[in-house]
């Protein structure tokens, strides 16, 4: 520990502590102008209109969270799509909790399909210069399977996210 290696450091935080805020607030600003000009009552009208109704907005919202966690990282799907959806979801009765953790359980595995899955390009980072990409994106497959099959586990069995905090805040 230098004091070198310690101002390079709070410089490099300090760049992605803004990077962060910056995504904070272009994504706040992008929903204010997407409700000003009736974005929020547009997609609502689009989600509560869905034949099956719930069922199938949950699945179109976590398809199309699935889909932009190929190209965009966790932090613009949280503070773009998240707060757009969520109101309208837990408006037509999804639990708070479920919608959270199916969410989360989502990000985390758009956060492993390629191509710009970031904890692929950690691994690759730390691998060995003879592990091809190719085979981090073939070895990762079974990973996302099983994160679907929990998906779809929590889907038909909600309460498996919602038990314990049921028992504690409930009881």
């Amino acid at each position: 520990m230098s004091l070198a290696r310690l101002k390079e450091v709070s410089q490099e935080t300090t760049r992605i502590t803004c990077m962060v805020f910056f995504i904070l607030i272009g994504a706040s600003i992008f929903s204010l102008v997407f409700r000003g000009f009736g974005g929020e009552h547009l997609v609502q009208n689009f989600l509560t209109n869905l034949p099956g109704g719930v069922v199938t907005a949950m699945i179109l919202v976590m398809a199309l969270v699935f889909v932009l966690g190929f190209i965009l990282d966790f932090i613009e799907i949280t503070f773009v799509v998240v707060p757009i959806v969520a109101p309208i979801l837990l408006a037509m009765g999804v639990d708070p909790v479920w919608l959270g953790i199916m969410l989360a359980v989502n990000l985390q595995t758009s956060f492993l399909t390629p191509p710009f899955g970031f904890a692929l390009f950690y691994l690759r980072g730390v691998a060995p210069a003879h592990v091809k990409t190719s085979d981090i994106y073939r070895g990762v497959v079974p990973f996302i399977a099983i994160q679907l099959m929990l998906l779809l586990a929590l889907a038909i069995w909600p309460s498996l996210a919602t038990w314990l905090p049921d028992l504690v805040y409930n009881s």
